[in-house]
């Protein structure tokens, strides 16, 4: 059986890697994987923490690329692989723009396609965009719904898919964080070692989404400098995401506070252990919703919609939106208030145990010595 795995940015290869390398263990399965290098420099970081090593590589990033530009350059490429390898099924992971071109690509060739984190919904076509659209076009496509959480199948059968083609797996990203963790991780900042984890209350922040962009950033980067300001035992470490305009606005509203730490992008392994080591989490991401759990730390999400809802259920992260005042407020809570901290750490983490991938693999064998998928 040849399955082509397609990705091409970070967090795709983070939750595809644990797939590639299960496939790798069968032997009846020839597993072939494709980047589009949607990401560049990011997606390689983690290919090399993985050891995956790309048959193919498109590598379409150029500077400034735009929703359309990452699209077309996708299509044409994997349209050559496509002819070339004739697979039996395509996997891809997710939401990207990567992920949508591959799927409709798969779909123009009659190959059958298996969507891994299949169901996640805000419910809101522009938010996050264009990430619930690309899942949303996906899922029509699709052929296996690989589905985390029992959340995310029912968002599935409510929009009519057939149960029958809907798999609860788990989230990949959890059979991931099993390769990153180590106690004794040594970062390559100075500053970031110096650091007093055990005594220092550490907060985590990522900021990025497009739909963040502009005001609601000014908020929120705005609520974190004023916890900076007023608490001695807090530092922010917080990886400034490449973008112009997300720097312009860090520079603005987070410039000069000594406790405040912002550092380049960093690689997948040291960001993972970072997170391990901290206090709390204030993020955009999605993907961090579901790995800080995995630590008992708690999140905050400063979006004003999540398609994370199982964790907002479970209590392992709250929607606090984007206003300065909800901000500040929720995070000095956490800060004060250990019966709090302790009820969003202690949650029961609703997305796995760390054999998603495994569980993917099975059901892939057992479909095609059944024939099953439309």
């Amino acid at each position: 059986m040849k399955v082509l795995s397609v990705f091409g940015t970070r967090p795709e290869a983070i939750k595809m890697a644990p797939v590639v390398l299960a496939l790798k263990e069968r032997g009846d399965v020839e597993s072939i994987v494709a980047v589009t290098g949607q990401h560049r420099e990011m997606l390689d970081q983690v290919l090399d923490i993985f050891g995956i090593v790309p048959d193919y590589d498109l590598d379409i990033f150029t500077p400034g690329q735009s929703l359309t530009d990452i699209a077309v350059r996708s299509l044409r490429g994997l349209e050559d692989i496509f002819k070339t390898i004739k697979p039996d099924l395509l996997l891809v992971q997710g939401d990207t723009s990567t992920v949508f071109a591959a799927a409709l690509s798969a779909f123009y060739h009659g190959v059958k396609i298996g969507h891994v984190e299949a169901g996640l919904r805000s419910h809101n076509l522009y938010s996050p965009y264009p990430e619930e659209a690309n899942r949303k076009l996906t899922g029509v496509l699709a052929n296996y719904h690989f589905a985390p959480t029992e959340s995310n199948r029912q968002n599935l059968l409510r929009e009519g898919y057939d149960d029958k083609s809907i798999y609860i797996t788990g989230n990949t990203v959890i059979d991931a964080l099993a390769y990153t963790e180590r106690e004794d991780f040594v970062f390559d900042d100075a500053a970031l070692n110096a650091i007093d984890f055990k005594k220092k209350k550490t907060i985590l922040l990522t900021c990025h989404r497009r739909e963040n962009l502009g005001a609601p950033m000014k908020r929120i980067f705005s609520a974190v400098r004023r916890i900076a300001d007023e608490y001695d035992d807090v530092e922010v470490i917080f990886p400034v995401h490449l973008n112009p305009k997300v720097r312009e606005i860090a520079e603005a509203e987070l410039g000069g506070a000594k406790n405040i730490h912002r550092i380049e992008p960093m690689d997948y392994l040291p960001f993972s252990n970072i997170m391990a080591r901290s206090y709390l989490v204030v993020t955009d991401s999605g993907g961090i919703q579901e790995e800080a759990p995995h630590f008992g730390i708690p999140v905050l999400v400063v979006r004003e919609e999540t398609e994370r809802e199982e964790g907002i259920v479970a209590g392992t992260a709250k929607l606090v939106g984007t206003e300065e005042a909800a901000v500040y407020e929720n995070i000095r809570l956490l800060l004060e208030d250990k019966n709090a901290y302790d009820a969003m750490a202690k949650a029961l983490n609703p997305y796995g145990d760390g054999k998603a991938a495994e569980r993917i693999v099975d059901i892939i064998l057992e479909n095609q010595k059944e024939g099953g998928g439309r």
